[in-house]
């Protein structure tokens, strides 16, 4: 068995949902450049996440569950999973984002589980609070030791992709490293760097 696993925004997403949840409340430029510098590494992951999120609050989660059903997917992420999938990869995605989206993308890229966070939700609007299984910046190390040991994969078998610093801790456990127009403190860690916006791209080093 080989494993895969992938980030979700700007990744296997073209862009940040959270940036698309902000839009609708006028903070998007508050929020989206507090993610750029989370992304860069120049801010720890659980304040950056807890603070954006707390200037969701209020928003109504009808709002939330839409624009989760209609976000942009990256170019040829339904057939880079379709041809990891034939050939013996269990795909997973590990995102520093919302189980409302992965939950809801699993079913149309076809990546077998999803690792992410959850919005608290009271009388139908966000209260500002979040948590989950990708709170921090050593959150998808962690989780993919977990999942190796669980599938009995090695870190030979096992492929990494994603864009941004939350991603440096699983790419530790992994031989091969692909850093997806990604930002320069993950291509340091990297040892394919794809800059090209199509993840069929992929498929040429797996």
């Amino acid at each position: 068995m080989k494993l895969c696993v992938f980030d979700f925004d700007s990744t296997l997403m073209d862009g940040e949902t959270i940036d698309f949840f902000a839009s609708k409340l006028g903070v998007e430029e508050e929020v989206s450049k507090i993610t750029e510098l989370a992304m860069q590494g120049k801010l720890d992951f659980f304040e950056s996440l807890t603070t954006r999120v707390e200037l969701l609050k209020g928003l109504d989660i009808k709002i939330v569950d839409e624009i989760c059903k209609n976000l942009p997917y990256m170019s040829g992420a339904y057939e880079a999973i379709e041809g990891l999938k034939a050939r013996g990869y269990k795909v997973a995605v590990f995102s520093g984002g919302f189980r409302n989206a992965t939950g809801f993308a699993k079913d149309i890229l076809g990546y077998d589980i999803d690792f992410s966070n959850v919005l608290h939700v009271k009388d139908g609007k966000l209260t500002g609070l979040v948590g989950g299984d990708m709170m921090f910046d050593f959150s998808k190390g962690d989780m993919i030791q977990r999942l190796q040991r669980f599938l009995g994969v090695s870190r030979k078998d096992t492929v990494v992709v994603g864009d941004g610093a939350n991603d440096r801790s699983m790419f530790a456990h992994a031989d091969l490293r692909v850093a997806f127009c990604a930002k320069e403190i993950l291509k340091k860690e990297a040892n394919v760097i794809i800059d090209k916006k199509d993840m069929r791209e992929l498929l040429k080093y797996v």
